[in-house]
């Protein structure tokens, strides 16, 4: 069975494009995880610890980017900006962390060479997300060029997004549809003990369940 590198942040997209890579496409799974000195870092690391557990991967990364913090810029990773919470606005929003997809794809594509994977999933989300640009399409396959180009000739690696054409409601409903356990997701930028429901990510979350006529299990300030 192929083996494919799932970058997994702990968040509901990244989740699905993991079960659909597993349930759908029928890989084994590589599970890695980033600690970038995100705000929720913790509660992240414990969303995929037992995500991982669940769909039993046959190996597991959980890396320490420390240098995210030192570079700041975001109000992911610097506690001195605050997070927004008076609603999605136009444009590329404050909670953007500089380039953060494309370090990512970087070193997955470093895994994914040495563990012998043919892919790399990740849950980015380009019609119905908050703006980033290292979420767009065009960005991923400049991406995949570059993984193309730099890995050895025999190496062949193939960046799979999934999710970047779905809006939220789509996402809950391929979740429910392959028992996806959202309830084990964590998606809110600002706390780690109740979801604060006001923060971007919270926002499209909670309006992808909505529209999706369904209740999110994940306990809400």
């Amino acid at each position: 069975m192929q083996k494919a590198v799932c970058i997994m942040s702990g968040g509901m997209d990244s989740t699905l494009a993991a079960y659909i890579a597993k349930k759908r496409d029928n890989y084994e799974i590589v599970a890695l995880h980033f600690n970038y000195g995100q705000r929720t870092q913790k509660r992240e690391e414990k969303a995929f610890s037992d995500i991982s557990e669940l769909l039993k991967c046959v190996k597991s990364y959980s890396l320490d980017l420390d240098f995210f913090s030192q570079i700041g810029g975001s109000a992911l990773t610097d506690e001195s900006i605050k997070i927004p919470t008076n609603g999605l606005q136009s444009g590329i929003p404050i909670t953007y962390v500089p380039f953060r997809n494309g370090i990512f794809l970087s070193i997955a594509a470093a895994i994914a060479e040495k563990e012998g994977a043919s892919a790399i999933y990740i849950g980015v989300v380009e019609e119905d997300s908050s703006g980033y640009p290292d979420c767009r399409e065009d960005f991923i396959k400049k991406l995949q060029d570059a993984i193309d180009s730099g890995t050895k000739p025999e190496t062949k690696i193939e960046i799979k997004t999934p999710l970047v054409h779905l809006k939220k409601e789509q996402i809950v409903q391929e979740s429910i549809e392959l028992d996806v356990p959202l309830e084990y997701t964590w998606s809110c930028y600002k706390n780690s003990d109740i979801a604060c429901g006001v923060c971007d990510s919270c926002r499209l979350r909670l309006k992808g369940f909505e529209y999706a006529g369904q209740k999110d299990k994940i306990p809400y300030q």
